[in-house]
């Protein structure tokens, strides 16, 4: 069985100095996000993780795409108020920044957060048709994604939606992030996944991943299809401050390499680690690499 390589979802915690961006903002200064990205990235390879990203330090998960892009309004929540379109580089400066922080031996994982999520936390105030605004998302979301792939080794789209139903063009969406990409593609939903394994399992992706240390019945759920996609196993929780132990990982491996077998390609917490305390955040990982590391045998 070839090496599984341990990964990182994507959003990791910092400690940001609230007042220093405000004070920025009434003085119309440009307040840099490098030491915030850096002190992730540290945190990353510090802790051994082999696939590393740049920690959404930025803005939440939606924001940080919706911010930049053409027809949408950022107030409670992002309101839709024209036609979506992309209006230029949204996380490119970031992975480039982060390119030159990691050493030669780790990988970077580039994130978009996909066009059906971006879709369904929005708030519509312009389009009469979901599907239309869902394509339009997917299509500005393919012109970062093109860009992205010059800078990163791997590229995951995160679509949490999914979780709780697919739509019936949710392959056709994907594909039009996708088509053309050289680089492979990685599809993370979190929750309870169980009732759309099929439909996932039809996806344009490389990889499945998934949360299955807070959700192990999708261990059963998945044993009952033929697996043709590689795994990414969600293997500590990222919704709980409690430290898995060493053994209990590596358990928790090893049940799912009984299922999955060499499918089983990366492991990764359950989903991003923004909502915990760092120092826990930092231990999860720890832990998942030196699980990581008996698993392969070291």
């Amino acid at each position: 069985m070839e090496k599984i390589k341990t990964s990182v979802i994507g959003s990791y915690p910092v400690d940001i100095e609230i007042i220093n961006h405000i004070k920025g903002y009434f003085n119309q200064k440009n307040v840099t996000w490098d030491k915030y990205i850096k002190s992730a990235v540290k945190d990353m390879v510090n802790s051994g993780i082999e696939i590393v990203s740049d920690g959404q330090t930025r803005d939440p998960f939606v924001n940080i795409f919706t911010r930049k892009l053409k027809g949408c309004r950022i107030r409670d929540r992002t309101e839709i108020i024209g036609r979506v379109e992309y209006d230029g580089p949204i996380t490119i400066d970031d992975q480039k920044y982060v390119k030159n922080l990691i050493p030669k031996n780790k990988h970077l994982i580039g994130l978009i957060t996909g066009p059906y999520t971006l879709t369904n936390s929005c708030v519509n105030l312009f389009y009469k048709d979901e599907k239309e605004l869902a394509f339009d998302f997917a299509n500005a979301l393919k012109q970062e994604a093109q860009l992205l792939q010059k800078y990163v080794d791997i590229l995951s789209i995160d679509e949490p939606f999914f979780s709780m139903g697919i739509p019936d063009y949710c392959k056709e969406l994907i594909n039009t992030v996708i088509n053309g990409l050289s680089c492979p593609i990685r599809l993370h939903a979190c929750g309870d996944v169980s009732n759309v394994i099929p439909e996932l399992l039809e996806l344009p992706v490389d990889i499945l991943s998934h949360e299955f240390k807070a959700s192990p019945m999708l261990f059963d759920a998945f044993k009952q299809y033929n697996i043709t996609k590689n795994i990414c196993l969600g293997s500590v929780r990222s919704d709980k401050s409690n430290i898995e132990p060493v053994d209990e990982i590596v358990t928790h491996i090893k049940k799912g390499i009984d299922i999955f077998g060499d499918r089983i390609t990366q492991l990764a917490p359950d989903c991003g680690q923004k909502m915990l305390p760092r120092n826990v955040a930092f231990q999860k990982l720890k832990n998942l690499v030196k699980a990581g590391e008996i698993i392969n045998g070291r």
